[in-house]
């Protein structure tokens, strides 16, 4: 029978509460001592925070082998998400999608994956030693961004590949878009493979009936979450779940063990409780302000001369098959600027912060900390911007995003003998290193693939729209890291 939970509780965060209360001396780690030790930063955050900035002990119970407070807040938080298990995280979701890579696959298993997923699942190859199986997400050309992967194109890969280990998955992409989950996770599980799905932009899913399904919802195994993302907790927390089945809890604990501090923050885990019992409790309230504030940000975006804000009349075209409509992306291709400009121009001329541009949009993230008033200003900046900053000078008319060649697993570049060239001189060499504009941190080219002329001029038209160019060891990328001597 299925224990009722009362999601009203937050058994570490009360903990922890109660810990400070009790005015303990320290004379253990961390070395600030309940923020005595850095007064200038205590007095500016407050020494609340540094107060209950904690090391594990018995009574606050520890993230490695919890038995106690973090043991009762993670089955919360897996009944809360309607899976069998949950694991904290304090690395971030880019650790809980190495970890379930790790969990499935060992050296040389392959894994199919989209290729436009994000950097820590390239990176959990070189870890893992997995060997990818692209999939070639379809792509939006007016609007040059990869949505999601077809059923067609995945089933064309387990046939291929019949000794696949995974499926890996996004949920939804960074710009919303939603994969026909349901059908690809049963034809994955049809032909023996485990689904792992990277959800780090859906945690608020679950929490609104109007919104896309979740991955554990609709049957997959593994799924990474950011609760900081677009659920209220604080940056670097986020969650691992597990539908127990065709992988074991306890290899999924050690696979965590293994890279994982051991030092994990309380200010973090104590957030990731009280922002369940939030989207538990309220999320239903919250989220669908959240949808109205979005839907109606939209309907006035869309009156304004240039600009597109895209939603879900795109659901139905390829790759999409649901939406998630708390991403607002704004195409801004028609006001002869790029998305880069606009995302500049937002900053220092309106003192507005959006999450990214790229060649032609700008993305806002709308989400439970938002406000009517908040997302006014950014309509109206974004009308005015209409207005000041139209241009003719943008010539590019298409954006680099078919699939690289691969001639070698990740994890062997990583390991291999490498030379440093002129970027300019690449074309037809096998990168070593990869190279990405972050946010949203999806390799332009991953340790193993081919150059070529097309994302050699990619990176060019990056770096002349001071895009911030990510993970080579030359920060300007003027050189780039390929094989051989």
């Amino acid at each position: 029978m299925k224990t009722i939970r009362n999601h009203n509780n937050t058994p570490l965060f009360d903990a922890l509460k109660n810990y400070n209360k009790r005015n303990v001396i320290p004379f253990d780690v961390p070395g600030h001592k309940h923020g005595n030790g850095i007064p200038e930063f205590a007095e500016y955050i407050g020494k609340k925070a540094l107060e209950i900035d904690v090391n594990s002990m018995k009574c606050l119970d520890n993230i490695s082998n919890p038995i106690s407070v973090i043991k009762d807040a993670e089955e919360l938080m897996a009944d809360a998400y309607c899976s069998d298990y949950a694991f904290f995280l304090v690395n971030g979701t880019s650790f809980g999608v190495q970890a379930m890579v790790m969990t499935v696959c060992k050296p040389g298993d392959k894994i199919i994956m989209p290729r436009n997923a994000h950097k820590s699942a390239i990176n959990s190859l070189i870890i893992s030693g997995a060997i990818p199986i692209y999939v070639q997400p379809e792509i939006n050309d007016e609007l040059g961004i990869a949505m999601g992967v077809t059923v067609e194109n995945i089933k064309k890969s387990i046939m291929e590949n019949p000794d696949a280990k995974a499926v890996f998955l996004i949920n939804p992409t960074y710009y919303g878009a939603v994969s026909k989950m349901k059908e690809i996770i049963e034809v994955a599980h049809k032909n023996g493979l485990a689904v792992l799905v990277d959800e780090a932009h859906g945690a608020h899913f679950r929490y609104h009936d109007e919104l896309p399904k979740t991955g554990i919802e609709l049957g997959a195994d593994m799924a990474a979450v950011s609760l900081h993302k677009t659920g209220g907790s604080l940056t670097q927390s986020s969650v691992l779940l597990l539908n127990e089945g065709l992988i074991d809890k306890n290899t999924v604990k050690t696979a965590l063990n293994l890279l994982q501090t051991t030092s994990a923050s309380y200010l973090l885990m104590s957030s990731l409780d009280v922002a369940r019992k939030m989207l538990v409790t309220k999320g239903q309230e919250i989220l669908s302000r959240v949808l109205k504030y979005t839907r109606a940000a939209r309907q006035e975006i869309n009156n304004i001369n240039g600009l597109y804000a895209f939603g879900k009349e795109l659901v139905g075209y390829p790759g999409v098959y649901n939406f998630d409509e708390t991403k607002l992306g704004v195409c801004v291709r028609n006001l002869g600027i790029t998305g880069f400009k606009a995302y500049d121009i937002l900053r220092d001329k309106y003192n507005i912060q959006v999450e990214l541009g790229d060649v032609f949009n700008i993305l806002a993230i709308i989400s439970v900390g938002d406000t009517e008033e908040s997302i006014k200003l950014l309509v109206d900046a974004l009308r005015d911007m209409s207005f000041k900053y139209r241009s003719s000078e943008m010539k590019l008319d298409k954006v680099a995003l078919k699939n690289p060649e691969v001639i070698i697993s990740p994890r062997d570049a990583f390991y291999a003998k490498k030379r440093v060239i002129k970027l300019e001189d690449a074309q037809g060499e096998i990168s070593g290193e990869s190279i990405m504009a972050y946010p949203p941190g999806i390799p332009i080219v991953a340790p193993g693939e081919r150059i070529n002329k097309q994302i050699i001029e990619y990176i060019k038209f990056l770096k002349n729209q001071h895009s911030m160019l990510r993970d080579t060891e030359d920060p300007y990328v003027d050189n780039i890291k390929v094989l051989g001597i």
